[in-house]
């Protein structure tokens, strides 16, 4: 018999969701094995108007995924520009496109919008909870909402059957009770969970075990990197980068050249690719290398180097 469980005045039914539908401190695809090619594309349409600010840091887990507020160097994308990316993304044999970081809900439901009609065979919009009622969700999009840990949210995102999953911002203190009610909350089967760990500024302040939180199990992080690999990101003002948080790496200019060009040529693009824990020194040696996952803009923005290691407890 299932389990009844009661928050506030809604009831839920204890359901248990398949392991890969909670995906916890790590992009979903992190276990996913790589084969050398373009697999996906982060576009992120505007400045955005997320809680965290590149200015003072970004210490999100999954903040690739999410909406942040960024400094745009110059104008933005135009809508022909942003379809071109798509086109060519999908010629490339892209299958799975991220949509994040907008201005506007009206800019979130045209880009996503003009995925479909590109074809994108793999279309995830994700947008602020706060706006869920100027989204104009399209069938077979997946759309998720991003929201703070609030189990009263989180019930309400469930509820609308549109919604294909949540992303969750969670402390570290109460992952275990989020990911806990996330498993109680009544989904059609297919309920996707994102937790979001919010990482301290430093080792320093460091109060869980990070190595439990990145284990994976991906069998060609020997070759690739876990999560940068087969990915590319586009600001919105035109840049091609790895990773939406590594700003500061950019490997092409979308003014300059096409994405097909950027993606088809980029040798600094490819480094990132294959930046496995062979090449970052103090990994190198660590019999757990392989296994665990490596958010190189987390540390990036601890440390300031792009091999940084500030956040293992084990040196």
């Amino acid at each position: 018999m299932e389990e009844i469980a009661k928050v506030g005045t809604i009831v839920t039914q204890e359901i248990k969701p398949r392991a890969e539908e909670i995906v916890v401190g790590k992009p979903p695809w992190s276990e996913t094995p790589h084969a050398g090619s373009v697999e996906r594309l982060i576009l992120q349409l505007g400045a955005g108007k997320g809680r965290f600010n590149e200015l003072y840091g970004i210490p999100r887990s999954i903040g690739c995924l999410g909406n942040n507020s960024f400094i745009l160097r110059r104008r933005k994308l135009e809508r022909e520009e942003i379809e071109k990316i798509l086109r060519d993304f999908k010629s490339m044999g892209g299958t799975e496109v991220w949509i994040t970081n907008y201005d506007s809900p009206e800019e979130l439901n045209e880009a996503v919008e003009m995925a479909f009609r590109v074809g994108i065979e793999e279309i995830r919009a994700v947008f602020l909870f706060e706006d869920v009622e100027k989204i104009r969700p399209i069938d077979g999009v997946e759309y998720i909402a991003e929201l703070e840990y609030d189990p009263e949210a989180i019930i309400s995102a469930a509820m609308r059957l549109w919604i294909r999953g949540v992303l969750v911002l969670v402390t570290p203190d109460r992952v275990n009770e989020a990911k806990e009610f996330i498993q109680k909350v009544k989904g059609d089967g297919d309920f996707k969970a994102y937790i979001d760990v919010l990482y301290p500024r430093s080792l320093r302040y460091l109060d869980f075990n990070t190595i439990e939180l990145r284990k994976i199990n991906n069998p060609t992080t020997s070759k690739y990197h876990d999560c940068l690999a087969g990915t590319v990101a586009v600001s919105a003002d035109g840049f091609v980068l790895p990773c939406p948080l590594l700003r500061n790496m950019v490997v092409g200019d979308l003014r300059e050249k096409s994405f097909k060009w950027i993606v088809g040529k980029s040798k600094k693009l490819r480094e990132f690719w294959t930046m496995t824990k062979d090449k970052v020194e103090g990994c190198s040696t660590c019999p757990l290398r392989y296994i665990c996952h490596d958010c190189r803009a987390l540390e990036y923005q601890a440390s300031g180097d792009i091999r940084g290691i500030e956040y293992c407890p084990l040196l």
